[in-house]
């Protein structure tokens, strides 16, 4: 027959390692994601702005902004503090049965299995760092990549693009991560995107594409479109040789005060009509 004899100093030593453990527990609860349960749902939603953003991802293929990838999203009406987005599929193919209601941190709050788009983080820091702004679009729209690589800024060259105003700023990743993959698939680079695009309604991602922002879905949309339009007149100008006239930032300013194009509200019916079939 064994017996043990508890010492003094195994006592010790069974507090320490109690200790120990209690440490090292509370460390990782620290350390562990905010998110340990899913979150709610704020609710559901109008099915017309359900449309709307199944809508969106269709009109930016039709207009030829995105093709395989890119995508479209709403602030829910219900909670700012969360937005809806599709599940990583081409834009043209988005159903209502594809969106996923989203918090600000890029957690989903039912996935079902649904695999992700790794740039969702664009979506949600927007929608924290600027409250003012209801529908976020990133495309590789392809005339306006060269204003991003190059010194020659974009800049508005007609009235349906005055929302450019003096210009748009751009993004390069490399400032403060170095060498990535150019996706801005985490948090910290949803932060930094955020804050570079400040009070302008786009970014230029250099090497990448463009995030679009606006006080509605048309307006988001809208502004991808003509921005893709002004980016390839402002190229062709430039090809003819010579000084270009661009808008004055004075005339610029006119076109927002007088509604920006009236919130884009004639091409939005056309355009959304022929990307849902209806008639």
């Amino acid at each position: 027959m064994i017996s043990l004899r508890i010492t003094d100093e195994s006592t010790s030593l069974l507090r320490f390692a109690s200790a120990l453990a209690a440490v090292l527990l509370a460390v990782w609860l620290g350390a562990a994601p905010l998110h340990a349960q899913t979150p709610g749902s704020a609710g559901p939603v109008d099915p017309v702005l359900i449309e709307d953003l199944v809508a969106a991802n269709r009109i930016l293929a039709t207009q030829g902004i995105v093709d395989a990838y890119g995508h479209a999203s709403v602030r829910h009406p219900r909670d700012p503090n969360r937005f809806l987005l599709s599940r990583s599929i081409a834009p043209a193919l988005v159903t209502a049965d594809d969106l996923i209601e989203y918090d600000l941190d890029g957690v989903a709050v039912d996935l079902r299995g649904r695999s992700e788009y790794s740039e969702r983080y664009i979506h949600a820091e927007i929608y924290r760092a600027r409250p003012d702004v209801n529908s976020v679009v990133h495309n590789h729209s392809p005339s306006v990549i060269p204003f991003g690589i190059s010194t020659v800024p974009i800049r508005p060259v007609y009235h349906m693009a005055g929302f450019i105003g003096a210009g748009l700023p751009v993004f390069d990743i490399r400032e403060r991560f170095g060498m990535t993959n150019m996706l801005v698939d985490d948090a910290d680079r949803g932060r930094e995107l955020a804050r570079q695009l400040a009070g302008h309604p786009a970014v230029l991602m250099r090497g990448h594409g463009v995030s679009v922002i606006g006080p509605t879905i048309s307006y988001a949309v809208a502004r991808s479109v003509y921005l893709e339009l002004n980016a390839r007149i402002q190229l062709e100008a430039i090809g003819l040789g010579g000084e270009v006239t661009y808008l004055d930032p004075a005339e610029a300013q006119h076109v927002l005060d007088a509604g920006e194009n009236r919130g884009y509200t004639r091409p939005w019916e056309i355009w959304k009509r022929e990307a849902l079939g209806t008639p």
